[in-house]
């Protein structure tokens, strides 16, 4: 019992009771004296014994371990997701292993390797329709899309309400009086990107505003694409009065193009964005945008997950968040606020 690592039968030998009633009062089992599990909970403080989650959870069937990929680590988006689905699985006493795919080999093999040697008892995955990754999950497996609807698929997934949020921007931009707004999109393959299309689409239409494609320029979320996207306007001679891009990278893009021109914003042009990015606030002129909280979609995701795991909720759900419109300089001289 000097041990540094003591066992389980070293717990027995202290308890005088078996290896085999030890087991069970570690499992919970109720077929145990309550004098006997007392003094076996005693022995394993005493010793300071911690059971090896992993051979419990092989007992069990479980290996009380998620996985969540995403087509990257780096991104911040992913990062903020990825952060929450942690936090949550450990409040739920599981371990969640975060990988990366960068295209659906890959994401494949990666699959094949987690789920076909039972590594994990449940996926999230993170923009699944940026590729054809959504074609490679395991049948009758537990898994999430985050960021992403079902399709014809049979799914659960969690993401933002993205048709509402790139709403609410327009009409913010409208409710200015802005009636030339450009719109920079993300890869229109993503879902995301579809939806804040349809979103712009909309409040153009409810406002009586004609939608012009013309108006329409695709990015790939980074900064450079929202800057080329505003210089091509420039290129063209029809500068709009207002811009609303995707995401807040490429906010940040046309910002920097817009003083590159010597375009004054907000009195020249407005900017909005989608996230709140940390630096948001920080931007010349500060950005205004719709608030996203990542975290939570990833702690939903989980949530959702381990019901799914559990046996709670359907195989097919939709959960669907909103975000918050938080108004800086770069659509009003009044900005710092929300």
């Amino acid at each position: 019992m000097s041990t540094s690592h003591p066992t389980l039968r070293d717990v027995a030998r202290l308890a005088g009771v078996s290896h085999q009633t030890v087991s069970r009062v570690i499992n919970g089992s109720d077929d145990v004296l309550p004098e006997t599990r007392a003094t076996v909970e005693a022995a394993i403080e005493q010793l300071g014994y911690r059971p090896n989650a992993i051979a419990r959870s092989m007992a069990r069937g479980q290996t009380h371990t998620l996985a969540c990929i995403s087509p990257n680590l780096t991104d911040y988006t992913f990062a903020s997701v990825i952060e929450g689905a942690e936090v949550e699985a450990r409040q739920h006493d599981y371990f969640m292993l975060s990988s990366s795919a960068t295209d659906p080999k890959a994401f494949q093999a990666l699959v094949d390797e987690l789920v076909g040697h039972r590594r994990v008892d449940g996926l999230i995955v993170i923009n699944p329709y940026s590729d054809d990754r959504f074609l490679h999950l395991p049948e009758n497996f537990p898994v999430v899309f985050v960021g992403a609807r079902s399709h014809e698929k049979e799914i659960c997934s969690v993401s933002l309400d993205d048709e509402k949020v790139a709403y609410e921007a327009t009409r913010h931009l409208i409710s200015l009086g802005h009636t030339d707004i450009a719109l920079i999109t993300g890869p229109m393959e993503e879902d995301c990107s579809q939806d804040r299309a349809e979103g712009y689409r909309r409040a153009l239409q409810e406002a009586g505003i004609p939608y012009d494609e013309s108006r329409v320029l695709g990015g790939d979320w980074s900064a450079s694409s929202g800057q080329r996207a505003l210089l091509s306007f420039v290129e063209q001679g029809r500068v709009p009065t207002a811009v609303f891009a995707q995401n807040d990278r490429m906010a940040l893009g046309v910002l920097r193009a817009a003083r590159d021109v010597n375009l004054k914003v907000p009195s020249q042009l407005a900017v909005i964005g989608v996230d709140d990015m940390p630096l948001s606030s920080y931007f010349d002129p500060p950005l205004t945008t719709m608030r996203q909280d990542m975290p939570l979609i990833g702690q939903e995701a989980t949530r959702m997950l381990l019901e799914l795991i559990q046996k709670k909720i359907p195989a097919v759900r939709e959960l669907k968040l909103s975000a918050q419109l938080v108004v800086r300089n770069s659509t009003s001289d009044m900005g710092g606020g929300s």
